[in-house]
């Protein structure tokens, strides 16, 4: 007995249009739960009062760069992963040299370019020398011997007289610092993941019409 098996020519067209539409429909899904995620990280990290600069590190890429695939992925990224990362677990920060943190007051002022200013630093920009100041209760103290501007910063006292000067807290000295915890990005990655199926049907419908 012998068999023979004819492919009709419609149907490996039917059959290779069915891949290609599956393809299409696979790749927009990716795009689209890719750039949701995106836009959902952003808007966390600008409600948690962050700043735009940090919501504008989170980026997202779609694979193939070009093309389509059933296989195809997104990725969804920070630039400045320690940053986003340290917001969404809020991890208990120590010195690394085993020593204290110093956490900058009012009167610290900001670093160059708005950045945490470091007590280097401010020795240095400010011309004054700063001073321990050992506490039993609360956290021990950097201090310095100047006059309070008028945005509550210390600065040096030009006063001959010494009217005007004080002795004002710059750092807050502590063993360690528990970052509170002000992102859940997991949950919107599970969102992200869980929409995928509708979206490659939602495609691949529309790919029809």
């Amino acid at each position: 007995m012998k068999l023979k098996l004819d492919i009709d020519p419609d149907i490996v067209a039917m059959m290779a249009a069915e891949v290609a539409a599956g393809e299409r429909a696979v790749t927009a899904a990716m795009r689209e739960a890719g750039t949701g995620l995106k836009t959902a990280w952003r808007t966390q990290i600008t409600d948690a009062g962050l700043g735009r600069r940090l919501a504008n590190s989170i980026r997202n890429q779609t694979f193939p760069r070009s093309g389509e695939s059933l296989d195809a992925a997104a990725l969804v990224w920070s630039k400045a992963p320690a940053i986003v990362g340290a917001h969404d677990t809020g991890p208990l920060i120590r010195s690394k040299n085993g020593f204290y943190l110093a956490i900058p007051t009012e009167a610290a002022g900001r670093g160059l370019r708005g950045r945490r200013i470091t007590p280097g630093e401010w020795e240095r920009r400010r011309g004054l020398r700063l001073r321990f100041v050992y506490r039993r209760t609360g956290p021990s103290l950097l201090v310095a011997e100047g006059r309070l501007n008028t945005k509550g910063q210390a600065v040096v006292s030009r006063s001959k007289t010494g009217r005007g000067k004080v002795t004002a807290p710059i750092f807050l000295l502590v063993p360690q610092v528990k970052l509170p915890k002000r992102l859940d990005l997991d949950r919107d990655a599970e969102r992200a993941l869980d929409s995928v199926p509708g979206l490659i049907v939602a495609n691949w419908v529309d790919g029809r019409l």
